[in-house]
């Protein structure tokens, strides 16, 4: 069984048709949207309601889906954070027996390939917890969104100095010379779409509720790497807006940087002997040309 689950603040249906669509289009039993705009619930679920009538009724490839027992659960809670509300739907998928769980952005889209070529992968690796797959911008352009631990000087060097300044420094950090074109076992993957092995979730506990919006992708990430395989998989690609709301709304500039205080204070600021063993092993990885299967 694969679940997934999306989380919504304020969002309107048309902003969550895209991903509903590809998730549907995929082989996934159960799709939880946990949404945490309970002041505008009912018109979120009407439109939900109204979708399901319309797309399970007059597409014959979903109804069909759906006469075999998919099912799309809308769960309001009240907003606990990204990691805390994917943690709801984590719970209902380890209750169910689900064997793979996808955490999907609202603003993600993708083919139909994407969710069988990662469980295909994963089937044949029981040594992989978490993939993620290519993530592009709307026009085909890559998004880094496979990285290295992070530093402190990665993280506000970036918002502090000029980009130039730091070229080579994040080059390094953002994988660049990895060409994005091999499969790497990296301990820092996005958020936005993240295929995990849900027996490791259930070992981990799910996202760490600490971080309420920021960091919850890198500490998940590396709690997992810990243990298991957290892979970048370039087979198949997914599409991401990319807002980068933080960079817009001081509130979440805000609270960005607190998460990634909370980060640092967890794992370690200018001493990590970890993160330099990691960090050092996933370049002798990119320089052996990745993972060859």
């Amino acid at each position: 069984m694969i679940t997934a689950s999306i989380v919504t603040y304020k969002h309107h249906f048309l902003d969550i048709e895209p991903v509903l669509r590809s998730l549907l289009a995929s082989p996934v039993d159960i799709i939880y949207i946990i949404d945490h705009s309970v002041d505008i619930m009912p018109e979120l679920l009407q439109e939900l309601e109204e979708f399901r009538s319309r797309v399970f009724t007059g597409e014959p490839i979903l109804k069909e889906k759906v006469d075999k027992g998919l099912k799309m659960i809308y769960l309001p809670h009240h907003n606990n954070g990204y990691g805390g509300g994917h943690n709801v739907a984590i719970k209902q998928a380890i209750t169910v027996g689900s064997e793979y769980h996808i955490v999907v952005n609202p603003d993600i889209w993708f083919g139909p390939r994407v969710v069988p070529a990662l469980k295909k992968y994963m089937d044949s690796h029981k040594n992989v917890a978490h993939m993620m797959p290519k993530i592009l911008f709307p026009n085909g352009q890559i998004q880094r969104l496979a990285k290295m631990l992070p530093t402190p000087f990665n993280i506000f060097g970036r918002a502090c100095m000029p980009p130039a300044l730091i070229k080579k420094e994040n080059d390094i950090f953002e994988l660049t010379h990895s060409g994005f074109t091999m499969t790497l076992n990296v301990p820092f993957l996005s958020g936005c779409f993240m295929f995990f092995r849900t027996s490791v979730l259930k070992e981990l506990e799910g996202f760490d509720e600490r971080f309420f919006l920021y960091a919850e992708d890198i500490d998940i990430t590396r709690r997992m790497h810990q243990r298991y395989q957290t892979l970048y998989y370039p087979e198949v690609p997914v599409y991401h807006k990319f807002s980068r709301a933080s960079h817009h709304s001081m509130r979440l500039f805000f609270i960005h940087i607190m998460n990634i205080i909370k980060y640092f204070n967890k794992w370690g600021w200018f001493y990590d002997e970890e993160r330099d063993m990691i960090n050092k092993r996933l370049e002798e990885q990119i320089q052996m040309g990745g993972i060859k299967d």
